[in-house]
């Protein structure tokens, strides 16, 4: 992409933002750094990585990418056999500490396969890592435990250190020695343990004197005693450099062997902290995933231009579907050129895997090129006016535009006699239109209007205007040729009645015509979209209503099946206990009747437990009752039938 073009649609600044979500040096550098590329599987998997982060932000707030370095220039030194330092170790051994940590995070998470295949890039060092804690002290020290010879030295001049300070503490405590003692102290200058000693009392003192006071009053004095001691301090520690010199460089060795396996690691850190970066600036912006598609083509619903935060009015805007061109008119300030913008930024956003602020279902095609000529690029330098520089820029356009080329014109064919600029934007329009390249134009002029409204592939659109409130309202309507408002804009500013009657008159009768027109079907327009706006409230208070309704039906139903599957259960239950007295009131006449008359008896028990067992089938097994039965045509007597109305 051109850098300029970048430059126009502020891509920069959506950059500069990005960069302000990384957690490290090298992930700004990637934000700041971040271009769009035109392969569809590029830009997928760009996208597949940002919606990751987000999920991973989301479900893992603990998760955090940070207590790394950039330590890409202390590698390459190393490379070219360079010592690193203690505190550029510690680095190191920090750097690969987070390595393994990510490592082993996505390691253990088999939710994130787009993120831990980027992960398969990091190469931990355990060992070198404990090595590296283990001989560097935070923040830069190397570590008594780096060597036995480090520990020895130290040891033996700390021993030595004791016995100095043990030594001068008696010359403090000594009161022959007080009165020559500016101060009963032991003090250091230049690395040695040192007596103050008042001046006047100089011969006093046998030893060296290191330094002296600002007013002269003092000299401290190392005394003779414990010259030697502190000369064996000094050998010491010149060993003990030496020691730690060569401890930095076996370390840098050590590091220098797998120098480009860790400087992969940490460029790999870099392309992660850019994901999550990408994540939390989604998140900021409410933005999502469009449907991407192979075509040059995009329709976004909803769409918010991302550099004016939430308060941006949201547009509709398509493509390259049903028309390749779309020419925008309307006032000054409608939001022509927020619209074009919208639309330029949002395809460079998606196609550098960042989502988008735009509504569900939104798509957005991948784009080979993007072309833009927005603002006044008046070039003083060049002797170019402004009207020499959009028609530079427009060449270069014309030179290169495709079928898969995005073209974003602003006020085309404006800074000349309005005639000839708009007969130029007309053949400018029909070019790109021939080759089908996806352009959204914006101007004032009416024969662009008409050359839209007259040509296939190309249509009109306009930002909505409130006769009312005479302002802007930001909304893009696709479809219809916008007004300029330029009589109702001056009358609303307080322009004098008489002077913008005598404007109109001076308009054509066929332009008057024109404008009476477009009053008309704005005025139509508004009328439809209001009784559009009441018909989608009813429909919707209706299916509300229905659903309730729905609702307390289906409870109402619920409640009478509970009500008669009870009754039933009550009905075979008495029926059931009816039996049981009636067979034990059988028994019991069997046992006084006569065998004579048992026959006759038999009959007469046989016909009471029919009548039994109709009762029980008349209760137990009632039809059931359907929920919505058709009216019946004609009943019969003895029939079963369902009055509603009392169940």
């Amino acid at each position: 992409m051109d850098e300029r073009v970048l430059r126009r649609l502020e891509f920069d600044s959506v950059c500069a933002q990005l960069a302000g979500y990384a957690e490290s040096s090298i992930g700004r550098e990637l934000a700041l750094g971040l271009r769009p590329v035109a392969d569809v599987a590029a830009v997928r998997l760009r996208l597949a990585q940002t919606a990751e982060a987000r999920e991973l932000l989301r479900l893992e707030p603990g998760f955090v990418l940070r207590g790394w370095h950039d330590i890409r220039a202390e590698l390459k030194r190393v490379l070219q056999g360079g010592i690193l330092e203690a505190q550029e170790l510690q680095k190191v051994a920090e750097t690969l500490a987070a390595v393994r940590r990510v490592k082993a995070f996505f390691k253990e998470r088999g939710s994130y396969p787009v993120l831990r295949e980027i992960c398969d890039g990091l190469t931990p060092f355990p060992e070198l890592e404990e090595r590296l804690r283990r001989c560097i002290r935070p923040p830069d020290e190397v570590a008594d435990a780096a060597s036995p010879l480090l520990t020895d030295l130290r040891r033996r001049a700390e021993r030595l250190r004791g016995e100095i300070k043990e030594a001068l503490e008696r010359y403090v405590r000594s009161p022959a020695w007080q009165k020559w003692l500016q101060e009963p102290l032991v003090t250091v200058r230049e690395g040695r343990y040192v007596l103050p000693v008042k001046v006047e009392h100089r011969d006093k003192v046998t030893g060296l004197v290191h330094d002296q006071s600002a007013s002269g009053a003092t000299l401290f004095i190392e005394p003779l005693a414990v010259v030697e001691r502190g000369n064996e301090i000094r050998r010491l520690k010149a060993r003990e450099q030496r020691e730690i010199e060569r401890i930095l460089s076996e370390l840098s060795a050590a590091v220098g062997a797998v120098a480009r396996e860790i400087l992969i690691s940490t460029e790999t850190l870099g392309r992660l902290d850019l994901i999550m970066a990408k994540g939390r600036y989604s998140a900021a912006l409410d933005g999502l995933t469009p449907v991407i598609v192979d075509e040059p083509r995009l329709e976004l619903k909803g769409a918010r231009h991302p550099l004016l935060g939430r308060e941006a009015v949201p547009v509709d805007i398509r493509l390259g579907k049903d028309f390749d061109i779309l020419v925008i008119t309307g006032p000054n300030t409608g939001g022509k050129t927020v619209a074009l913008k919208t639309v330029g930024l949002l395809v460079l956003m998606v196609q550098s895997g960042l989502e988008i602020p735009a509504a569900e279902e939104s798509e957005v095609g991948i784009f080979e090129r993007v072309f833009a000529d927005i603002g006044d690029e008046q070039s003083v330098t060049e002797s170019l006016s402004t009207f020499s520089s959009h028609m530079r820029n427009v060449i270069d356009i014309l030179e290169q535009a495709t079928a898969r080329s995005l073209v974003l014109l602003d006020e085309v064919g404006a800074g000349t006699d309005p005639r000839e600029g708009a007969a130029l934007a007309c053949a400018v329009l029909e070019e790109l239109a021939r080759r089908a390249a996806k352009t959204v134009a914006t101007t004032h002029s009416g024969e662009l209007k008409e050359f839209a409204a007259g040509r296939p592939r190309v249509q009109n659109a306009s930002v909505d205007f409130d006769p009312e409130t005479l302002s802007p309202t930001y909304r893009l309507i696709i479809g219809q040729p916008g007004r300029s408002n330029a009589f109702e804009i001056a009358r609303g500013l307080g322009l004098a009645a008489e002077l913008v009657a005598r404007a109109r008159e001076f308009l054509s009768p066929e332009e008057w015509r024109l404008h009476e027109l477009a009053d008309e079907m704005e005025r139509a327009r508004r009328r439809v979209q209001i009784e559009a706006a009441e018909a989608s409230r009813l429909r919707a208070e209706a299916a509300s209503l229905k659903a309730e309704y729905e609702g307390r039906l289906k409870e109402l139903l619920s409640k009478r099946e509970k009500i008669l599957t009870e009754a039933r259960e009550s009905a075979a239950s008495t029926v059931q206990q009816a039996r049981q007295e009636a067979e034990a009131v059988i028994g019991e006449l069997r046992e006084r009747i006569k065998v004579q008359e048992r026959r006759e008896q038999e009959l007469a028990v046989q016909a009471a437990r029919e009548r039994l067992r109709a009762l029980s089938e008349r209760y137990v097994q009632l039809p059931p009752l359907p929920a919505e039965s058709p009216v019946r045509a004609s009943v019969e007597p003895g029939g079963t039938v369902y009055v509603p109305q009392f169940g």
